[in-house]
């Protein structure tokens, strides 16, 4: 576990912008599009919706994300730092000011299952596809 007195949320400005499209195209499989985002629409998204994300840092080191696009969270955390508590900080820190957002998480994703659980959330909905 990391030490949470030493996690932070701070507003994600432009010198967090490659941290987030970094973890992003990381963790493509873990997101419903899959594809990697270039550098080009990924400065677009940002311009726009920036003020929709969150940065986590410890001891000042970026170490995960979290923000909502329409009410969905978008969420990912450094593999240095997985599994030590820094995705439920993240969400829990992330819903006190946006109580209304929801999560998508594809099923065969059990860990981003079991993290959003972890902090309340329940499975409403399953989307069957061919």
């Amino acid at each position: 576990m990391v030490d949470r007195l030493n996690l932070r949320m701070k507003r994600c400005l432009y010198g967090h912008w490659d941290f987030v499209l970094f973890l992003r195209n990381m963790f493509k499989g873990g997101f419903i599009d899959q594809a990697d985002i270039s550098h080009e629409d990924h400065l677009e998204f940002m311009i726009e919706n920036a003020n929709r994300y969150m940065i986590c840092t410890h001891e000042d080191i970026p170490v995960g994300f979290v923000g909502q696009v329409d009410g969905d969270i978008r969420v990912a955390t450094h593999p240095e730092y997985q599994g030590m508590g820094v995705g439920k900080f993240m969400i829990n820190e992330f819903m006190e000011k946006n109580p209304k957002c929801s999560a998508t998480v594809k099923v065969e994703n059990e860990a981003s299952l079991a993290l959003f659980e972890s902090c309340g959330f329940k499975r409403k909905y399953i989307v069957l596809e061919k």
